[in-house]
């Protein structure tokens, strides 16, 4: 365990000694026992509920809970087990497989722009907002419920919910019964995978604990994108009559041969296992999180907690530039922060206040020859980010208003290498931004209800966006590009309409949207020469559409769920400077990888005591690879046909998953190079064995 690991079991120690004792109690042990789990339960998600809407709230939301995670998750990275759980997302793997990384969008908006998080700490990196969930391998195993919220949502801890928010919330180590479990996976392409689990159960003077360890490799169906990955979660907690103190570590490791190039048509024609990136092209990372939070229930109705949190990571990757030179460029970050919130409930009146205030700083160094002594530059992104919000439901009635108020600012420096040529000051740049959102809910009776809802959110542009892909610039080079400020931040308005009805077995939700943007940050199509998307501002553009999601019971044992999106996706102008200096003026276009149309069908059947079956078709309609609306660059529709077979037995169970069993030949994602289409390939035809030993 590293230094800053040991220092927050020392201020649990310290937390848990001023906290209140659990008193004496002549309570029936039985009775205790679950006065004590609801206890738990209730104050170990405070921070979680501070940042999530309630099922009320006039927000286009979907809750996943801990039975659909354990049904679809193998240890896929996250985004993929995401696919076909609610409406307009969508996903792709780079390495031909469900392992390694992927990257999800909501709406056709990248993943930059949705916030994450896990047990309300922020998880998108603050310098570039990206989070990889690869460096976590088998994320999922270790959550008990995930919401995805589609367009401003609900504030949330971090970076701005642009295109939405995904928040996670782990396992809860309070209020359980010991348990011990181990998973072991085998499967298409050398897939290995083993998974352990334990919690302790309530142990003498309030206390708790679980881990989880999961170890992963596969060869993946590309050449040379073979992943391996280590991650564990380790949690130990106290609970007192109206406290939680937790300690949470989180860690994961990954290494992985390089495939984030798409690959050209012609070439896919002969032969869909080309990577172009070579052998020696590798990736070397690790990242951890330690989290230290105290919960307190004041009175009935009013509770608090309190999050400091540490992320950190550090790791390598290789770049060949020609057949003779492999470069090498290294990141490290260190990132601090806090996140507090404070939930008050008084009959019909609920509000919610809380803040987050983090500082951070990220180191970028390279070798750009195939030495690998001193770096040839070393420069440093620094990024402080602090907001307040308060969220206020107030019931009349069937009416419920809702008013949600963000105050956010940020601030970039960038510290250059010492001979980038820059004089005086370092660069830097401050935003300031009030991000407002207000809507109301009617229960039109006990079954229905209507919602709508508009909310405005102001996003600044990442450190890519500002230095156009360079991981060092010079003074000369920055001034050309206009300086920090040559991308201006991005706003939009978006409007919500829906209504949600459940009846007995009957689940449906519908809603509409309209995404107003000015100043959008959007994808141009073209890459860096490191791999980096690039973007730029686009003056106007929209997204609108409807979602749905209906969920059916046939008697006990057979669920169906339809989930769907049509939407309209256009950038109203924009100097397209692709293709030239001149540039060409675009009006009326799609934006890239934005389809009109997404949708699943799924079935889960509980056939007898001892088998579960479960199928699921997924489409994804056409979208462009560049924002200029050619026909002849296109990511073409697709189908694809996923499957599961469940046999328990004991407490135990045998599952068999089947990915792509139609063996798809289309495509997940891509961009277009000098007029010709380049993809990546969908997972082909894939086979998972699970074994699953439990005790309890």
């Amino acid at each position: 365990m590293n230094q800053h690991a040991a220092a927050a079991f020392v201020a649990l120690a310290l937390a848990v000694g001023t906290a209140d004792a659990q008193q004496p109690t002549t309570t029936r042990p039985d009775t205790a026992r679950r006065d004590s789990a609801s206890r738990a339960r209730s104050l170990e998600g405070v921070l979680v509920r501070a940042v999530r809407a309630n099922g009320t709230a006039p927000i286009a939301q979907t809750m996943i809970d801990a039975r659909t995670i354990e049904r679809r998750s193998f240890a896929q990275d996250v985004p993929m087990m995401l696919l076909g759980t609610t409406p307009s997302l969508t996903a792709h793997s780079e390495s031909g497989t469900n392992w390694g990384y992927s990257y999800l969008r909501l709406r056709g908006i990248d993943q930059s722009r949705i916030n994450l998080s896990i047990d309300g700490i922020p998880l998108n990196d603050p310098e570039d907002q990206v989070f990889y969930f690869a460096n976590f391998a088998d994320l999922a195993a270790s959550m008990q419920s995930v919401q995805v919220q589609r367009g401003v949502g609900t504030t949330g801890t971090g970076t701005a919910a642009f295109a939405g928010s995904i928040n996670f919330e782990t396992k809860p180590v309070l209020g359980v019964r010991p348990m011990m479990a181990a998973e072991v996976q085998a499967g298409s392409f050398g897939a290995q995978r083993l998974m352990v689990e334990a919690n302790t159960g309530p142990m003498q003077g309030g206390f708790a604990s679980s881990i989880r360890l999961s170890a992963l490799r596969t060869n993946s169906f590309r050449r040379n994108a073979g992943v391996e990955g280590l991650s564990g979660l380790a949690q130990v907690a106290w609970l007192g009559q109206r406290d939680i103190v937790k300690l949470m570590v989180l860690g994961g490791r990954l290494r992985d041969t390089l495939s984030y190039l798409a690959v050209p048509l012609p070439d896919l024609q002969r032969d869909r296992r080309i990577n172009p990136l070579t052998p020696e092209e590798q990736d070397r990372f690790s990242q951890a999180l330690v989290a230290l939070s105290h919960t307190r229930q004041f009175s009935p109705g009013v509770q608090y907690a309190s999050t400091l949190y540490r992320i950190s990571a550090e790791g390598n990757y290789d770049v060949r530039f020609d057949p003779a030179t492999v470069a090498n460029f290294s990141l490290d970050f260190a990132w601090y922060g806090l996140t507090s919130a404070v939930n008050v409930e008084r009959g019909n009146f609920r509000v919610s206040t809380g803040l987050n205030a983090n500082t951070y700083g990220r180191d970028h160094y390279a070798n750009l020859s195939n030495a690998r002594g001193a770096p040839d530059y070393f420069n440093t992104g620094h990024k402080r980010d602090a907001s307040l919000f308060t969220k206020v439901a107030l019931v009349n009635g069937p009416v419920t208003l809702f008013t949600d108020l963000q105050v956010r600012r940020a601030l970039f420096r960038y510290q250059p290498d010492a001979a980038a040529g820059f004089v005086g000051a370092e660069p830097s740049i401050a935003w300031t931004f009030f991000n407002p959102k207000v809507g109301v809910t009617w229960a039109a009776n006990s079954t229905a209800s209507l919602f709508g809802s508009v909310g405005r959110t102001t996003r600044e542009p990442t450190r890519n966006d500002m230095l156009s892909g360079n991981d060092d610039i010079s003074a000369g080079a920055l001034q050309d590009l206009g300086g920090l400020r040559n991308v201006q931040p991005e706003r939009v308005i978006d409007t919500e309409l829906g209504m949600r009805f459940r009846q007995n077995d009957v689940q449906l939700e519908v809603n509409l949207f309209n995404m107003a943007f000015r100043n959008e940050i959007a994808r141009i199509g073209a890459l860096s020469p490191l791999g980096a998307e690039l973007r730029s501002n686009v003056a106007a553009s929209s997204r609108q559409g409807v979602e749905f999601d209906i969920r059916a019971k046939a008697g006990d044992r057979l669920t169906l769920t339809t989930i769907g999106a049509v939407s309209r996706n256009r950038i109203r102008e924009y100097l397209d400077n692709t293709g030239g200096a001149s540039g060409v003026l675009r009006r009326n276009v799609p934006p890239l990888l934005a389809p009109a149309v997404t949708g699943t069908q799924r079935m889960d059947w509980r056939v007898a005591r001892w088998l579960d079956v479960g199928g699921e078709a997924r489409f994804q309609g056409e979208s462009h690879l560049r924002n200029d609306g050619n026909r002849d660059l296109m990511l073409p529709a697709y189908w694809i046909l996923d499957a599961m077979l469940r046999v328990p037995f004991g407490g135990n169970d045998i599952t068999l998953r089947g990915t792509n069993l139609g063996n798809s030949q289309r495509f997940g994602s891509g961009y277009a190079v000098d007029g010709v289409p380049n993809y990546f390939i969908l997972t082909p035809r894939s086979l998972f064995l699970t074994v699953r030993i439990a005790t309890r």
